[in-house]
């Protein structure tokens, strides 16, 4: 089995769902967290605060140096992911296709390296 990070992308500027919108969708995202896991595919997943909430840690010229803000400037920002573990990227895909209606957002595929 190959694990798989699912990351949700948040686009900034697009309208912020209304009160009873972001109810259905934390329903819905509860749904298909209760399906993966009871899938056994589960392995561990979260929501994220706004990108503009992030610190950056780096190393310029020897000294590690932290900013205000996402690494990268950009309106899609990572708000959320999975990490399941199933038997190949069709399966991977399956789950995606539910997360993504689930969050209405693009849901990312990606597999972990494996061990080496």
């Amino acid at each position: 089995m190959t694990q798989y990070l699912l990351s949700v992308h948040m686009v900034e500027g697009q309208p912020e769902p209304s009160a009873d919108e972001m109810a259905q969708m934390f329903k819905d995202v509860d749904l298909v967290n209760e399906e993966i896991k009871a899938a056994g595919a589960w392995v561990f997943a979260g929501g994220l605060h706004p990108a503009t909430t992030a610190t950056t840690v780096r190393v310029r010229d020897g000294e590690v140096v932290t900013t205000d803000g996402p690494f990268a400037e950009t309106k899609e920002q990572l708000g959320g992911f999975w990490i399941i573990k199933v038997d190949d990227l069709d399966a991977a895909l399956a789950w995606a296709a539910k997360a993504t209606r689930a969050c209405r957002a693009p849901v990312e595929v990606r597999p972990f390296q494996d061990d080496v």
